[in-house]
């Protein structure tokens, strides 16, 4: 069978590679010049292109909240990760620490406190796509299949627009919590090479990797900017003590019968024998170019792209050593200790080890894009296309499939479960007009249209993977998960900016699409300014936005399972749903509020505040587990409908049932920005001292009903469609605080980073059988960050630094009051609350060369 091999870890030298295309507002038509800082080392000058078609725009005279973050902040950070590097540098960003399943392989981020795919992600101004590896596990990211930020080299990026703020009506789906883009370098000449090594204190997590950019000129009027990125990740171990094995002191159960315990006590690493809580296991190889060449005539063509490798694999629950136990007569299972009993072990040594399965992932990422851009009878004009594709090949390793050990006295150790991949093409034509009107300033009039088309595709798994259960851990793809689907959708748009009176500037759009699947969608965003002097402006935005349900959301069929539970995650559009009652789903539509005000009291300080509110209708969330059986309520039409979607569980599980995504509820987040940045000079160097933080709070306005067949015998209506963990994990499972400080020191060749982040609390509820109810409770925390930076010659950078200096980590799961059993009925009895907002891992600790040339 097929087995995830292990890629040579980084830490040689990588002869390296990025490419950037001139940065291009977002369906605009041309680039807006570069800025640099005032001379004065003014904060908010950088000139953006994100949000606004308005040419020459800064960061301090926007309109809308947006966060600029250059190369020289991007690399200060520990970890060779950007969505570590985000999430320790904007205050709205959030990490996903840790994923069940295959979503420990693809963690994923959002904004806001919002899903991931609230958020539109765009390279140079193009829309990005979306992973196909969609994270169904229940959770605050469940659902997300938005695109993978860890596919893109932290070394190719420029820098990095943030748009705090609701943009569907000039981007289209998706961009209801705001917009990041990256824009990539453009150099024609240099480069730079990057070698960082680290590892996590007590958890392990060793990391290594390596980095280069290289820019070179292409004829006379070009630039080839091209980069290439290594990272080799291994697993940290932050679980511990099993409860079906030992007590709370790491003693084996009495309880036990001598032949089990006898098995239990060499399962290796004992009494430590469950590793499942940790990081995945990966080599990860990302490929980026990006391409300009003058034409002539104020015409530039240009093109940028990447190619991304990632193998990786996860940690899943210790499958016990009588887990699969065969009698020697052919199709009886057998009993522990009976005379002639067999008991599977996939090392082949002792039949006593038992065996650590592992998800097993090839990822192939490509993404595409060619355009040209220029001037044409006064209006400039940017005609592109982009093509994406994420392919992932899915593998069950070191596991076993039951049923058929015990049918055959056979099973392979290592499954194909299957594939899923992502296509999606998009063609943009955007045109833009300035033109004198006898305002304050020119009118800048903005139109254009976009054609995209999405594919997503489940592939089935071979015969072992599907063999009645399939294997343990995570059963492969069935033909009847299996299948393609695909829709398109057209759209087109108009928006105006102008400047009725000098400080007093306008913009509003207007977007429609047409979408293939569900039909059209209009919506608009309006957008004011007022500068009261040069030191005090106000601005708002009233828009309306959608996001289109994805295509993994609507179908993605699986079997979600532990060595006691085995759910279907039931897709949405399926006849199985609707055997219970659920309908396709349709998209989520919102209404977006914001209120700012920027002050710049004096040279060199700017400080911004805006107060916004998200108003999400029909939100597709994933329900709470609704069962089959050994629930506290169980439905016989659940069993039926897992059954006409052609799925077989394990037989040895106990609790059974599904989980869906519809569009479950309403919900309104309210919240308040603030950044703040100060620059100091002294007569030995000078510190950038900066201020950011967001307060943030989601509540549910209304919960649809679940359908009618969901009702319980005897009772007046069916149960609720969401059980208190779901509800928690939108309202409480992010903190509602979070409030960054940084000092940025400069000495001549020395230099240090302080960075200290306030976590607020974070809670959910859990339970072990979806009957009682207990809190998991993550304290507010106060995580430090320090690097220290030494330069020689200009050219060589040495820095060694920690992220969590302290090595805080989270309190482990409760237990149930008066027992030793964990409040969410799982196996570990020590493992950290995942939903912590810092991660599970504690301490950081690395060192970085950085070589220019």
């Amino acid at each position: 069978m097929i087995r995830i091999r292990h890629l040579v870890r980084a830490g040689t030298a990588l002869a390296l590679v990025p490419l950037a295309v001139s940065p291009v507002s977002a369906q605009s038509p041309t680039a807006a010049p570069e800025a640099a800082a005032d001379a004065d080392g003014g904060a908010g000058s950088a000139i953006i292109v994100t949000g606004t078609r308005v040419s020459g725009l800064t960061q301090a005279d926007s309109p809308t909240p947006i966060k600029v973050l250059d190369d020289t902040a991007l690399s200060k950070v520990g970890q060779p990760n950007l969505n570590q590097v985000l999430t320790q540098l904007v205050p709205s960003f959030s990490a996903q620490p840790f994923g069940g399943d295959a979503a420990n392989l693809t963690l994923s981020a959002r904004l806001r406190g919002l899903s991931p795919n609230h958020t539109l992600v765009l390279v140079n101004g193009k829309r990005r796509h979306g992973t196909a590896n969609l994270s169904v596990v229940g959770g605050p990211y469940q659902g997300s299949a938005a695109a993978d930020l860890d596919l893109i080299a932290p070394i190719a990026i420029k820098r990095i627009e943030v748009l705090e703020q609701g943009a569907a009506a000039q981007y289209g789906s998706d961009a209801i919590a705001g917009v990041i883009n990256i824009i990539l370098k453009d150099d024609a000449e240099g480069g730079e090479f990057q070698a960082t090594a680290g590892q996590n204190y007590k958890t392990g997590g060793e990391t290594l990797g390596a980095s280069a950019n290289l820019g070179v000129k292409v004829g006379k009027a070009g630039f080839l900017n091209l980069s290439l990125f290594h990272r080799y990740h291994d697993f940290t171990q932050v679980g511990g003590l099993d409860l079906r094995v030992t007590d709370a002191s790491g003693n084996l159960l009495s309880s036990l019968s001598p032949a089990k315990q006898s098995l239990y006590k060499n399962i290796p690493g004992f009494p430590y024998v469950n590793p499942i809580m940790g990081d995945a296991h990966s080599n990860l190889t990302n490929l980026q170019y990006n391409f300009g060449y003058d034409l002539g005539g104020g015409v530039t063509a240009y093109s940028f792209g990447s190619w991304s490798k990632r193998i990786a694999s996860a940690r899943e629950n210790v499958r016990l050593p009588d887990r699969i136990v065969a009698s020697s007569v052919l199709g009886v299972a057998g009993t522990l200790g009976a005379p002639g009993s067999i008991v599977f072990d996939p090392g082949g040594d002792t039949p006593s080890n038992g065996f650590v399965p592992r998800i097993g992932l090839r990822e192939d990422d490509y993404s595409i894009t060619g355009g040209v851009r220029g001037d044409l009878g006064g209006f400039t004009f940017d005609l592109s296309g982009t093509w994406g594709q994420d392919k992932n090949l899915i593998y069950t390793l070191d596991s076993a499939n039951r049923s058929l050990f015990i049918d055959t006295h056979f099973s392979p150790t290592d499954f194909y479960d299957g594939l899923f991949r992502n296509t999606e093409w998009t063609l943009n034509a955007d045109f833009t007009k300035t033109f004198e009107a006898g305002l304050a300033s020119p009118v800048t009039l903005a139109f254009g249209g976009e054609y995209k088309k999405n594919v997503y595709e489940i592939g089935a798994g071979d015969a072992g993977s599907i063999y009645k259960e399939g294997g343990q851990s995570y059963p492969g793809f069935r033909p009847s998960d299996a299948g393609s689907h695909s829709r398109n959708n057209a759209s087109a748009y108009v928006d105006v900016a102008l400047e009725p009176v000098k400080g007093f500037s306008l913009d509003g759009a207007v977007r429609y699409e047409h979408y293939s699947d569900f039909g059209s969608k209009a919506t608009w965003k309006a957008t004011g300014r007022y500068d009261f002097s040069e030191a005090v402006a106000v601005r708002g935005t009233v828009s309306t936005g959608f996001r289109a349900p994805t295509l993994a959301e609507g179908y993605y069929s699986a079997t979600n399972v532990s060595p006691t539970s085995a759910f279907i995650q039931l897709p949405a559009n399926s006849a199985a749903a609707k055997l219970i009652g659920f309908q396709n789903l349709r998209p989520e539509t919102s209404t977006n509020y914001s209120l700012g005000f920027v002050f710049r009291p004096a040279p060199r300080l700017t400080v911004t505040l805006d107060a916004f509110q998200v108003k999400v209708k029909d939100r597709i969330l994933g329900t709470g587990s609704i069962f089959g059986s050994g629930g506290a309520v169980n439905f016989p039409v659940v069993t039926k409908a897992i059954a006409a979607n052609g799925n077989v569980l394990d037989p040895t599980v106990s609790l059974t049932g599904i989980n869906i995504f519809t569009n479950g509820a309403d919900t309104r987040t309210r919240g308040v920005d603030l950044v703040a940045s100060y620059l100091t000079e002294f007569e030995w160097g000078k510190i950038n001292w900066t201020l950011s933080g967001t307060w943030n709070e989601t509540r549910i306005t209304r919960v649809r009903a679940a359908p009618a067949s969901l009702t319980p015998a005897g009772a007046s209506g069916p149960i609720a469609l969401f059980d208190q963990t779901a509800l928690s994990n939108l309202e409480t499972a992010s903190p509602r605080v979070k409030l960054v400080s940084g000092a940025d020191v400069s000495a001549g060749a020395f230099g240090a980073t302080l960075r200290g982040t306030l976590y607020g609390v974070t809670s959910n509820r859990a339970s072990p059988n979806g009957g009682t109810y207990y809190d998991q409770r993550v304290p507010a925390a106060f995580i430090v960050d320090l690097e220290a930076r030494a330069t020689v010659n200009d050219t060589v950078t040495l820095a060694i630094g920690a992220n969590n200096l302290f090595d805080k980590r989270p309190p482990n799961v409760p237990f149930i009051p008066g027992t030793t059993s964990p409040v969410t009925g799982g196996v570990v009895i020590d493992a950290p609350i995942t939903l912590s907002p810092y991660g599970i891992n504690g301490g950081y600790y690395y060192g970085r060369v950085s070589v220019k040339f």
